[in-house]
This record gives structure tokens, sequence and C-alpha cells, in this order.
């Protein structure tokens, strides 16, 4: 009896062994099936969500301003881009200028690049020109088509020496030329000062220097000094900053001479000297004597000797 009682508890063991392992089993498969739905459920929800296809990020900038000579960068965030292309178009002549990596226009200045990470496609505009400015078209080749339009606006700063454009300065005297750039969204990288063509190096502070300051977050300033002015220094003298238009001004160091008197010998246009004069004797010779005419005449050019000194 003992022997068969051992066997019977060993089957219904058996048997309850192969009816847990059955349930085990069963409940794992059901939590493979439930986990395994759920996460694919999210992974449709994560991939359709609001959109089944390409759609525009809408944090992405429709503005980007950029300074004259500078690089400018156009982003054009896309998700869920799939294998559409993506092109930038320029708005006022609809000229294609690139699509996915390849430029489809002649102008080197313009590339497109894609960062992965972001999802954006970037339009690099290279040394921005005026003329650059206006809108640009991020196009999808979705059907239809998917547009995102951004608007470059260009700065150009304004340089300009302070004062006259002819400088008149006596021998020895202290000379300082203002080159005063505003406008400007960024700091030159240098400015250069030129005489005559030749660019003026600061070798000796005692006798010229260049000052550099920045005045305001949108001014800067470059002063070239002259301590003692000598008749060499006459000339042109040209403000040029990095990527930017120049600006010059004429010196003229003078040696006792009065300005007004070095204008007047400069100038091509000026009447020979007696011609006025003679013009007024003919016309008092047609309504009075030769002989008043003449005596008027001569006191008056006589007049006008003595004045121009």
């Amino acid at each position: 009896m003992i022997a068969l009682g051992a066997v019977l508890l060993t089957v219904v063991s058996l048997k309850f062994c192969v009816i847990t392992e059955q349930l085990y089993f069963f409940e794992v498969l059901t939590l493979i099936v439930v986990f395994s739905g759920g996460e694919a459920a999210h992974a449709v929800k994560r991939f359709t969500g609001l959109y089944t296809g390409p759609y525009f990020d809408p944090t992405t900038a429709t503005n980007i301003t950029t300074q004259l000579g500078t690089h400018a960068y156009l982003p054009c965030k896309v998700k869920q881009l799939g294998n559409k292309s993506v092109s930038w178009i320029r708005k006022r002549d609809a000229h294609i200028l690139t699509v996915d990596r390849y430029t489809f226009i002649a102008d080197d200045r313009f590339q497109a690049f894609l960062v992965e990470s972001t999802e954006t496609w970037t339009l690099q505009v290279k040394y921005v020109q005026a003329r650059d400015a206006g809108q640009y078209e991020c196009q999808v080749s979705t059907e239809p088509k998917m547009s995102h339009f951004i608007t470059l606006n260009v700065v150009v700063p304004k340089i300009e020496i302070v004062g006259e454009p002819d400088r008149f300065v006596k021998v020895g005297s202290k000379v300082e030329l203002r080159c005063v750039i505003t406008q400007a969204l960024e700091e030159p990288a240098y400015i250069f000062w030129y005489h005559d063509g030749q660019r003026v190096l600061k070798y000796d502070k005692s006798a010229i220097d260049i000052q550099l300051e920045r005045e305001a977050p949108e001014t800067t300033i470059s002063t070239l000094v002259i301590y003692y002015a000598n008749p060499e220094d006459s000339g042109n003298y040209t403000c040029s900053p990095s990527n930017l238009d120049s600006s010059s001004v004429l010196l003229h160091v003078l040696n006792g001479e009065h300005p007004a008197a070095m204008q007047r010998g400069k100038n091509s246009a000026s009447p020979i000297p007696g011609w006025s004069h003679l013009s007024v004797a003919l016309g008092l010779a047609a309504c009075t004597p030769p002989r008043f005419a003449i005596a008027f005449t001569l006191t008056l050019a006589m007049i006008s000797e003595l004045i121009s000194y």
C-alpha cells in the first residue's frame, strides 16, 4: 500500500507540474502578446501621430538677418521625411538652387547640407551680397508639394571718414582721420588704412598710429593719427574694412600756402587771368568813351590782384 501511494503521489505531482508549466507558459505568452501589442501600438502612434508623412517643424525660422559679406544659414527642419527630396528655390527668379545635397546653380556660394541630428536641411549662402536679399523656398517632393518660406534680410553697414573729402593742414600739425562704421551686426575682422594705394603700417608709434574701438553694439571706429604732418604725408587715404566698401579722403599738407589759393591753382576750369577784365572793357566801350573804359578795367584788375593776396 505504501508503494502504491508513493506512485500515485508521484503521478499527481507530475501532472501538477505539467499543468503549472502550461499555465506559466500561457501567462508568459499572454504578457508577450500584450507587451508587443502595446509597443506596436505605441510605435504606430509615434510614427503617425498627427501626420502620416513629412511635415515642417513649426518652430523653424521664417526670417533670417545677416550682414553684407558674411555667411547666411537658412534652416528647414523636416520631420518624417522618409525617401522624399528637399529642394531650395530662390523665389525672385524661381531658380532651383539645390536638390538634397546637389547644387543646380553656377554660383558656388550656394550649398545645402543636412544636420541629421536635428533633421534640418540648411541652405548656406557664402559672402552675402545685397542682391541676395529676398524669399527662399524650402520644398519637399510630396504630392502636392510642401513648401516653407524664409525671408533673408541683408544689412548693409555704412562707412565714412568724418569731415570734408579734402582736408587741409599745416606742416607739423597733428592729423586725425576717423573712419566710422555703423549698422554693422558684426565687428570687422580687420580695418586697413592705405596711403596712395600703399598700406599704412604703424612701425613708429611716435610718428603714426592706428587706433580701433567698438563704440556701440553696431558701431566701430578706426582712427589714423599722424602726429607731425609733413608734405610727404599728402595724398589719398582710404579706410578699408574686411568684406565692406571703403571710404577715402584727400589730405593736403601745406607749407605756408593758403588753401584757397591751392584750390584755385588745381582747378583746370578756372578762367584765364585777364579775360574777365577784358570782357568788362569790351562791354563798357560800347556805351562809354574808350579812355574811360580802359582806365576802369585797369583799376578793376589791380583791385582783383590785391584781393587775391
